[in-house]
């Protein structure tokens, strides 16, 4: 009823103003974050909900019947950003960023395909190099979404070339990193407001200790994420139909 309700009253309204703008209104997303929908299945532990994923589908569903932008928008955050922390982190790393992340004073997003490697992420070209305390990253992603506003991006880039998907590792990246830009939202056919950019990055500096899990796990890191995700996703595509 909850969700039913702020779908209707709040997100409705505006959602046609904004696919068409191709712009989603960030005061939106205070209101979304007032109601905890950026940390449903989450532990109270963290600052999440402490609901189930029953729960955070039945909010995926009311959302994405009026606008299919906020449905998306909650996927990305909830079932790719935030489970690569929450299943692989640290607990530094979980205090650190899986906590303002659930209690949605800061969005997430998911940092995997790139200008050649979409379905087949196994053909991720973006690089992390080992220097000192450090990585440093070089590549390209495309398609990021909620790039155009989220705090903490998830990357994966390969350590280890010769291994391919094997050399993956994933990383946590804050978006005032130097060397990290975002580009301008990509023009598509639909889901118009939900943002999806290019983000470069250039000799990012990622600290040793934002390194998810092992070296060469970022693939299964991956993978695990993208597996939860399609429940969203299911529960998006049926909200959809029914809208």
């Amino acid at each position: 009823d909850l969700y039913k309700k702020f779908a209707e009253t709040e997100v409705k309204p505006i959602a046609k103003d904004m696919d068409e703008a191709e712009d989603y209104d960030r005061e939106l997303l205070q209101k979304l974050q007032k109601i905890g929908a950026f940390g449903i299945p989450y532990s109270r532990e963290y600052g999440g909900q402490g609901a189930d994923v029953l729960t955070y589908t039945l909010c995926m569903e009311e959302m994405s019947k009026v606008d299919a932008s906020t449905g998306i928008t909650l996927s990305v955050h909830t079932s790719l950003c935030c489970p690569c922390i929450n299943e692989f982190g640290t607990e530094e790393q979980k205090q650190k960023y899986l906590r303002p992340l659930v209690d949605g004073s800061k969005i997430g997003c998911f940092g995997l395909t790139e200008p050649g490697a979409g379905t087949d992420a196994a053909g991720v070209r973006t690089e992390a190099t080992l220097d000192g305390d450090y990585y440093v990253l070089n590549g390209t992603k495309m398609f990021t979404t909620n790039s155009g506003f989220a705090d903490i991006f998830i990357v994966f880039a390969l350590t280890d070339k010769s291994k391919g998907p094997k050399g993956m590792s994933a990383f946590i990246v804050e978006r005032e990193s130097e060397g990290l830009s975002v580009g301008p939202n990509i023009e598509r056919m639909g889901i118009r407001a939900a943002s999806n950019c290019e983000v470069i990055y250039e000799n990012v500096k990622v600290p040793k200790e934002n390194l998810l899990g092992k070296e060469g796990q970022g693939y299964k890191i991956a993978m695990t994420a993208l597996g939860g995700g399609r429940i969203g996703i299911g529960a998006q595509s049926v909200g959809i139909a029914q809208g």
